[in-house]
């Protein structure tokens, strides 16, 4: 019976192990020995006078937390300019259908003709527009962000040699326990000790040569977060205020404002 629960032990072992360097080569592909800076355009308001260096606001969210962290900021950064009322029971409201950039306009579209539709249909909706879709290929061609095919790879994987690890023990206790009287137990665990020490050595190389686990930008975007130079209570730019920075740096978690934090709380944010 024992050898029922080793075999199992191994295939999870051994299939969550190439996830994992599947993942990493998928990543490692993405990284280019010297990626040219974000360059600036007029997509987003904040281009002229942006906060990070080398990146707009709408490109430190993106990099950050994906299309959905882009979609919390154009909806925070227009109900701070009175174009939206985003209300705590999840619902954003359009109080002046006015667009600065292709995110607005991409926003109001969103929200349709009715001026009013709940924050995660927002969200869908925005994640699938083109202006969205253009900010994520800006990043991509400039090897700042991961492309679709490496996305959420490592972290995944990761995960599921965690997962691997904790069935070896589960399946090694199992079987020392159903183990017959005269069964030699240290043999029976023995053979369960390759398989965990595949899964925990693939865990311990991960965390030290892939972590933090990126689901949206390589190393070098990474780098141009300005949150890795201070901290997200530290003063922006002028043009750009220290709530917008935080939430696209850190999520609605991050917001000082109850109101705003409530909304994008209760949408599922």
């Amino acid at each position: 019976m024992w050898l029922l629960f080793l075999l199992v032990a191994w295939v999870a072992a051994v299939l969550s192990c190439a996830r994992v360097c599947r993942a990493a080569v998928a990543a490692a592909r993405t990284t280019g020995p010297a990626p040219r800076p974000a360059p600036r355009t007029t997509l987003d308001p904040s281009a002229e006078d942006h906060p990070g260096p080398g990146l707009t606001l709408y490109e430190m969210a993106y990099l950050s937390g994906g299309p959905h962290r882009l979609a919390d900021v154009v909806l925070v950064l227009m109900a701070q300019k009175r174009r939206l009322l985003l209300a705590h029971t999840g619902w954003a409201t359009v109080v002046e259908p006015v667009a600065q950039d292709a995110v607005e306009r991409a926003t109001l579209t969103a929200i349709g003709p009715e001026g009013q539709r709940r924050i995660p249909a927002i969200r869908d909706a925005l994640v699938a527009d083109d202006a969205v879709r253009a900010v994520a290929d800006r990043l991509v061609a400039a090897g700042l962000a991961l492309p679709a095919a490496a996305r959420p790879g490592i972290r995944g994987a990761v995960r599921l040699v965690q997962g691997a690890a904790l069935l070896v023990l589960l399946s090694a206790a199992a079987s020392y326990w159903m183990a017959p009287s005269g069964e030699d137990n240290g043999l029976v665990l023995a053979w369960f000790a390759l398989p965990l020490i595949l899964t925990l050595g693939t865990w311990a190389v991960a965390r030290f040569e892939l972590h933090p686990y990126h689901d949206w930008a390589t190393d070098a975007g990474e780098r141009c977060l300005p949150d890795a130079q201070q901290s997200p209570g530290t003063p922006d730019s002028p043009a750009a205020p220290a709530s917008l920075t935080t939430l696209a740096l850190h999520g609605p978690t991050a917001l000082t404002d109850p109101s705003l934090r409530a909304a994008l709380h209760s949408s599922g944010a």
